[in-house]
Parts: structure tokens; C-alpha cells; sequence
């Protein structure tokens, strides 16, 4: 079993940036993908971006450009670098792993984007 926890959410400004962190309890240079996703109030929960184990990165459409994923192996930690964040990027994050006939999900960061 593997587990994850996130880290890094908070209370900034629009314009400003953040780092989220998601640790996970086991490896994680084979996981199949990571990712991260997020839950607006009143929403659905969204893929905001991931990456496989090979470093391939997708994103969503409206982050893309802003936001940047990336992951240390050995640290066994996935980071998310949010720049030049909007009001509308107000959720919360949460971290998810894919190992295919199982997956994982953190319990979720709060960020919070207003002047």
C-alpha cells in the first residue's frame, strides 16, 4: 500500500505562486503515473496535470504554461510549482498515483487564491 501526503497548499494572491509537495510512504521511479488533480467547491474533481514514469508531462488546458510537474525519485516525492496563480484556481489539490491495477490518492491540500 502506498500512501501519499501533500503538502504546500495555502492562502496567496492572484499573481503569486506556490509549491505543492506530495510524499509518498513507497517508491515511486515505477509508478505508472502520478498526477495531480483538483476539487472546486460545487465541482467535479479535474486532472490539473501528470506525469509517467518515463517523464512525460500532460496538462490541463487552462494551467498549461503556468503550472509545472515534476517529481524526484529518489526523494520519492511529485511537486507541483504553481506560478502566476488566478482566483479560479482556488481548490483543493490532491495527489494521485496509477499503478495500473491500483491507485492512490493523498488527502487533498487547500489552496486558496484571493486578494
Amino acid at each position: 500500500q502506498v500512501q501519499l501526503v501533500e503538502s504546500g497548499g495555502g492562502l496567496v494572491q492572484p499573481g503569486g505562486s506556490l509549491r505543492l509537495s506530495c510524499t509518498s510512504s513507497g517508491p515511486i521511479a515505477r509508478i505508472n503515473r502520478m498526477g495531480w488533480y483538483r476539487q472546486a467547491p460545487g465541482k467535479e474533481r479535474e486532472l490539473v496535470a501528470g506525469i509517467t514514469s518515463g517523464g512525460d508531462t500532460n496538462y490541463e488546458d487552462s494551467v498549461r504554461g503556468r503550472f509545472t510537474i515534476s517529481k524526484d525519485n529518489v526523494k520519492r516525492t511529485l511537486y507541483l510549482q504553481m506560478n502566476d496563480l488566478k482566483v479560479e484556481d482556488t481548490a483543493v489539490y490532491y495527489c494521485h498515483a496509477d499503478l495500473i491495477l491500483l491507485d492512490y490518492w493523498g488527502q487533498g491540500t487547500p489552496v486558496t487564491v484571493s486578494s
